[in-house]
């Protein structure tokens, strides 16, 4: 049986994410496929990050952003390029770091309680955007460049051997 263990007196935010990073790269397989890949990479960083509220992908399909495999509640299906900070971080392909949903311009509000948010750009080799990870909190501040650093290596692994 797969599960994310991460012993409760790992209490700083950097070990956890060293402790999480190395069970996902165990976990994931360039044979499985892509969705299975996406849904347990989301399941893994919703066991192993408690403030977590939401976390999910939205894939780019040309156009859009749409819902991909995700953990949380019901969340939008599309998202406008440059819309909300998903679209922002896509059309920048820059990761965001909103320490107050509620601040940034054009927040697109799928959940309401949903107070800060993380999102990381997946940019495949050949530079064309394949979506992007979107990660929200309940809690205003939750995430920070330590999260910004670990995700983006994460994602890194993501596109370059499983993708």
């Amino acid at each position: 049986m797969e599960q994310i263990a991460i012993p409760d007196n790992v209490t700083k935010k950097e070990e956890r994410y060293k402790l999480l990073s190395k069970q996902i790269k165990s976990l994931l397989s360039k044979d499985d496929n892509t969705l299975t890949s996406l849904a347990n990479f989301t399941a893994a960083l919703n066991d192993g990050l408690s403030y977590v509220s939401w976390v999910g992908f939205y894939l780019y399909d040309g156009d859009k952003l749409y819902l991909g495999p995700f953990q949380g509640k019901v969340a939008c299906t599309e998202i406008k390029l440059g819309s909300g900070v998903c679209g922002t971080a896509a059309s920048k392909s820059e990761t965001l770091i909103v320490p107050d949903v509620n601040k940034f311009p054009g927040h697109i509000a799928c959940d309401p309680d949903s107070k800060s948010e993380i999102v990381i750009p997946l940019v495949k080799t050949d530079g064309t955007l394949f979506g992007v990870l979107d990660l929200d909190s309940t809690e205003f501040n939750s995430f920070d460049e330590t999260d910004g650093k670990y995700l983006k290596e994460i994602c890194n692994f993501l596109i370059k051997e499983i993708l």
